[in-house]
């Protein structure tokens, strides 16, 4: 059947493909390996490029052309990218482009200056960059609300998790707020009997860079379509044809980097399994964060705490950075699974680590709401960590509400996508169980390949193909449900 309409529309999102493609591998260079006096000049070549790519998304015939296509006859496939073409455009046109160049070149200059000041504890520098950041993310929150209707955190959140609205949100968090001290509670009690062999380093970053990339391929990850780097702050970024993951090590202790980098080799798998021929169509791309996040968990959490998966990983520990009694098998995991509250988020166990989500979402969402301005973060951050975790950060900036690239890359409404991605990945594996006899088992014998089948069958392969709930309907039987992470947590921790 002739869809005319419909084939030019697809043609003009594989140019956007193609322009996404040069913005995300400038991006990882900018993080990864620019010398620091490139990034001025840099921010501005990236804003223009988004600049480029707004106006395509903002085209005028686009509205036209958009309504006659869904005139044509068009496959459930074809509709479905339709679809997905229309919420981009939405969320564009909501945006002029002065904006959006804007916005790109105080990203760049805030986080450019975050990577020093953050070890420096400078949080009036930092202040000076995060206040016009903040001003242009509210502004971008109150344009995208005028469009769609919703809250002005919702219509960022949008963005990252499509459909999710903080109601539901707060809903689930405060369900996790009732439980979750306790359960902190009696699992540290637990944990204090039961003694535990620390590593003895040093640890050289050669080794574990040779041991990480070890565990990756062991995990699936294609190198011949992606790479592993450092930089300030771990990510996954690239394209899916060409990944860059990035970590950060330090000497005296190894299980970071390592586990960090199990967790960003879920996100690379994800984008190296989305469906190829689909590639360049919106319907292509990863569902939504919360779903990018639930393939990081699955692989760090639900299989890289997996007791079965310690046995697995103690003789690459062993022959990379050497034997020592801390990596036989049953002291690594205890290692994997202790829960201790601590500053950082992206080293806190799976325990704690939505105390570290639930903060900084009671933080960002009044903060887009001009409820409380950026001079009341460092005050906030310290009663929520007292109140959640018993920490104190009262003049800690560095360890404290400094210690992530989200907010001085403009990323608001992306924190709940962490324990939500936990969530999924409790309830993949909750499936998982029903459908393939003896998982556990054979995890512990390294047969990993039953997991990345069901991974790819349910969740890669279907990039955007269904809204979010459908997916999880799909591939697990019900829509979300939370039951499953606090289950998973008891089975494993107490």
């Amino acid at each position: 059947m002739s869809t005319p309409t419909y084939d030019e529309l697809a043609s003009h999102w594989t140019r956007l493909h193609h322009f996404a493609h040069l913005q995300s591998i400038a991006g990882w260079d900018q993080a990864a390996n620019m010398p620091p006096k490139g990034n001025e000049a840099r921010a501005a070549a990236m804003a223009e490029m988004a600049a480029l790519m707004h106006r395509m998304r903002t085209e005028p015939t686009l509205p036209d052309r958009l309504q006659r296509a869904e005139q044509e006859p068009l496959s459930d496939f074809q509709r479905a990218n339709l679809r997905e073409m229309r919420r981009v455009w939405r969320a564009a046109n909501a945006l002029p482009e002065s904006l959006v160049q804007r916005r790109h070149l105080a990203t760049s200059r805030c986080e450019h200056a975050w990577r020093t000041q953050r070890p420096a504890n400078d949080w009036a520098g930092f202040l000076e960059n995060f206040r016009p950041l903040l001003a242009l993310a509210r502004e971008e929150a109150a344009l995208l609300a005028a469009q769609s209707g919703l809250s002005k955190y919702d219509a960022l959140m949008d963005r990252f998790e499509p459909g999710m609205r903080s109601a539901q949100v707060d809903r689930v968090f405060g369900e996790v707020r009732q439980w979750l001290p306790g359960l902190i509670q009696r699992v540290t009690e637990k944990q204090a009997q039961e003694p535990v062999i620390r590593p003895q380093g040093p640890f050289p970053v050669a080794a574990q860079r040779a041991l990480c990339e070890q565990v990756m391929r062991r995990l699936g990850f294609d190198f011949e379509a992606g790479r592993l780097d450092v930089s300030t702050h771990p990510f996954c970024g690239g394209v899916p044809e060409d990944v860059r993951m990035t970590t950060r090590y330090k000497e005296d202790d190894a299980l970071p980097a390592l586990m960090g980098v199990i967790h960003e080799t879920g996100h690379g798998r994800y984008e190296q399994n989305l469906p190829r021929e689909w590639l360049g169509l919106p319907i292509a791309n990863a569902r939504s964060m919360g779903l990018h996040e639930s393939q990081s968990l699955s692989l760090e959490m639900q299989l890289g705490s997996h007791p079965g998966f310690a046995q697995q990983l103690s003789p690459l520990l062993m022959k990379h950075l050497g034997a020592q009694a801390a990596w036989e098998p049953e002291n690594l995991h205890k290692l994997l699974t202790r829960v201790k509250p601590g500053f950082i988020r992206v080293d806190a166990d799976e325990v704690t680590y939505p105390c570290h989500v639930i903060l900084r979402y009671e933080i960002e969402r009044p903060l887009i709401e001009g409820e409380i301005e950026c001079e009341d973060i460092p005050a906030l951050w310290n009663a929520k960590m007292q109140e959640l975790l018993g920490i104190s950060t009262e003049g800690n900036y560095t360890n404290g509400c400094m210690q992530d690239v989200h907010w001085p890359e403009g990323l608001i409404g992306y924190f709940p996508c962490y324990t939500l991605g936990a969530m999924y990945a409790a309830q993949w594996f909750a499936t998982m169980r029903k459908e393939i006899p003896g998982l556990d088992a054979g995890i512990a014998r390294g047969e990993l390949q039953p997991v990345f089948d069901w991974l790819l069958a349910k969740v890669w392969s279907q990039g955007s193909r269904w809204e979010t709930p459908e997916l999880v309907q799909r591939a697990s039987g019900e829509v979300l449900n939370p039951a499953h992470f606090q289950a998973h947590l008891r089975a494993r921790y107490l």
